[in-house]
């Protein structure tokens, strides 16, 4: 993409910063979280659970985010269309894992390069269909597998896609999906403002990989823990979450100024 690697965090209690030097306002044109500023509503946010998750195991799973962002933001989530076949100790009958898209067979592998991937389209109207049925929402929150979907909602979004009326993104241990046919999402810096969570001991998605997903973003917000593969709600990472948050809802809470640094 032509953008130099991101820095190395600075302490390990956690880094949130802006990458870059411009403001995101002035470089992005699209409209930022209007609603929630009109109505004087929190903002409300779409969740995207990771592969082989759900959206109630994803919403026992966010209970320390969500009471971190109670009164400011809303965290509703959705369940991906695809159930994930097999069965292992996690399979419910009432509530099967799922996932949003297949690199292999009814399987799925971060670093795989996919030649034929399968069920993203569906999962891409599945979103369109929650934030329009379900909406307004102000900003989407992925987790891995659904982090990596929530980028590519944010690419189409950039390029003036009128399904994702979305204004902002946090990805929790995101990636790129390195199959061939998914490779039009990354060929152009994504302009959408992003808070990126980048666990350091994360062991399914390992950092690297989240941070070369925010070098395709424009000037992405970095946020780094010390923990594994999680959506982290500790001091440092709510402080980081609520700074974000304010910028597209100011007046909720005390914002920093742009181009806050370490937490």
């Amino acid at each position: 993409m032509g953008t130099a690697p991101l820095p190395a965090p600075s302490n390990k209690r956690g880094v949130f910063r802006r990458e870059g030097g411009a403001s995101w306002k002035r470089r992005s044109r699209l409209p930022v979280a209007a609603g929630a500023m009109s109505e004087g509503r929190p903002l409300r946010l779409l969740g995207l659970h990771g592969y082989r998750q759900s959206e109630r195991r994803f919403r026992q799973r966010t209970g320390a985010l969500r009471k971190a962002l109670r009164g400011r933001a809303e965290l509703v989530a959705v369940s991906a269309p695809h159930t994930v076949p097999g069965s292992s100790e996690d399979d419910d009958g009432d509530d099967p894992p799922r996932g949003w898209w297949f690199s292999g067979p009814g399987t799925f592998e971060a670093g795989e390069v996919a030649a034929a991937p399968a069920g993203l389209e569906e999962s891409l109207s599945a979103v369109a269909a929650a934030l329009a049925e379900h909406g307004p929402f102000d900003g989407l929150l992925g987790f891995s597998q659904g982090a990596a979907l929530a980028a590519m909602v944010c690419a189409l979004r950039a390029r003036g896609d009128p399904r994702f009326p979305v204004a902002f993104a946090i990805l929790v241990a995101g990636f790129i999906s390195r199959a061939p046919a998914h490779g039009h999402f990354y060929r152009e810096p994504i302009a959408l403002p992003t808070l990126h969570v980048v666990g350091d001991a994360d062991a399914v998605i390992a950092a690297p990989l989240s941070r070369e997903l925010a070098q395709h973003f424009v000037e992405p917000v970095v946020l780094t823990h010390p923990g594994g593969h999680f959506v982290p709600a500790a001091a440092p990472q709510k402080k980081a979450y609520l700074d974000f948050l304010d910028r597209f809802c100011p007046g909720q809470g005390q914002a920093e100024p742009p181009g806050a640094g370490a937490v």
